[in-house]
């Protein structure tokens, strides 16, 4: 060996080379992908880990009382959720547009029949909806898998005949009848929270494909008159709205206020630093739901103004980004699937947090990515990974699939 020359450690190369092919692969996966489409999975993956550190947080005081003084239990069960939705994401974003596609209609079927299945023994009801199936110690609510086949079956439907949505009878069949009866089996089930989630996932769908608006305001009008009709066969949600519109009094602060008042409370003294990364006092029991449906308050009294404006700023960020792929994408099926999502997953938290901050009555909905269920963190993960396969380069849209195969014929 000459003198001076490099003393090389094959051991030392093998070690790095594992390594290397990770950040190789990674660096392939988003090479050619725009900057809007890298934020996305950039602030859902955040969203995601964000939301885990907060589950713990909020978590584990009733996870003790409830699970034999084992703290982390809620955790676990979450952090198997995004072990198992992260890695679904990703094999989706690889799946082809037209596969998507055709098995639109299949997705739309299977979340029916599982849906119906919260009407037999295997249902269960939970804070007066009857919207999950449970079977051993496996749960799941089938109208978050619901939501997804229903943007894609109607994304399906509207870019097939584009030149004829300003007919009514366009809106009417197949598309009413397949709406009427996704949104009509949650609605039977109590669930009105999801019915306005999915409510308003239909009118942005067809608003963003080019409804008329005069179809538009007819639908508006029965779906109004629908939803009132629906709460007042409920009396608990009836005391909610009206409590909300005429505020809290003594005797309601024990019952219809407990979760907001206190939510209010938990937001209020975080002031803006907050008092610090699991020092919450609301979770001790006082504030129900802190870990679901109430997690932004969490966040607001541990992480202050700074991180609830943190979680705004990445819904913003996510919705900017999901609108630049709705515009810049050709192909009208990846447009009104993307379309349908962001409507979703951004309506939802916008929701959420207006229920947080009192603009809203209390729903039961969910804050996307953050809040505890598995059913709910794998379909929106689902269905960004749908999204990510709509707008990847590289692709073959719909579009193009069918102009080769006319070609072909040819």
């Amino acid at each position: 060996m000459a003198r001076g020359a490099p003393v090389r450690n094959p051991a030392a190369k093998n070690r790095a080379a594992p390594n290397s092919r990770v950040v190789v692969s990674v660096k392939r996966l988003f090479s050619q992908e725009s900057p809007h489409y890298v934020v996305m999975v950039a602030i859902v993956l955040f969203l995601v880990i964000f939301g885990l550190v907060m589950v713990l947080s909020s978590s584990f005081v009733d996870s003790a009382l409830g699970n034999d003084g084992n703290f982390f239990a809620v955790f676990l069960r979450q952090a198997m959720w995004v072990l198992i939705g992260i890695p679904v994401m990703f094999l989706l974003a690889r799946v082809q547009p037209i596969a998507i596609l055709r098995a639109a209609p299949a997705g739309l079927l299977a979340a029916f029949f599982l849906q119906s299945l919260v009407f037999t023994p295997l249902g269960v009801t939970s804070g007066g909806n009857r919207n999950w199936i449970a079977l051993g110690n496996f749960s799941a609510q089938p109208s978050e898998l619901l939501k997804v086949t229903l943007i894609l079956w109607m994304a399906a439907i509207l870019s097939s005949r584009l030149e004829a949505i300003g007919e009514l009878r366009t809106l009417v069949t197949p598309l009413g009848i397949g709406v009427v009866a996704s949104i009509g089996m949650v609605m039977v089930g109590g669930d009105l929270g999801t019915v306005g989630v999915m409510v308003v996932v239909v009118i942005g769908v067809v608003f963003l494909a080019g409804v008329r608006l005069r179809h538009l305001a007819s639908i508006l009008v029965v779906v109004a008159v629908l939803g009132a009709m629906a709460a007042l066969f409920a009396p608990s949600r009836v005391r909610r709205i009206s409590t909300w519109f005429s505020g809290c009094t003594e005797d309601e602060y024990l019952t219809t206020c407990w979760q907001t008042v206190h939510s209010t409370f938990a937001l209020g003294s975080g002031g803006v630093f907050g008092v610090g990364l699991g020092n919450s006092r609301a979770k001790w029991s006082w504030l129900p739901e802190a870990e679901t449906d109430f997690i932004f308050a969490i966040v607001g009294e541990e992480l202050g103004l700074l991180g609830a404006g943190l979680v705004i700023v990445c819904f913003v960020v996510l919705a900017v980004t999901m609108a630049h792929l709705v515009r810049k994408n050709p192909d009208p099926f990846a447009r009104l699937v993307t379309a349908g999502v962001m409507v979703w997953l951004i309506g939802q938290a916008l929701i959420n947090i207006a229920v947080v901050l009192e603009l809203l009555p209390v729903l039961g909905i969910p804050l996307p990515f953050m809040s505890v269920g598995g059913s709910a963190l794998l379909s929106s993960l689902a269905a960004v990974g749908i999204v990510m396969a709509l707008n990847r380069a590289g692709a073959i849209s719909v579009t193009e699939h069918y102009s080769a195969a006319r070609g072909r014929r040819r």
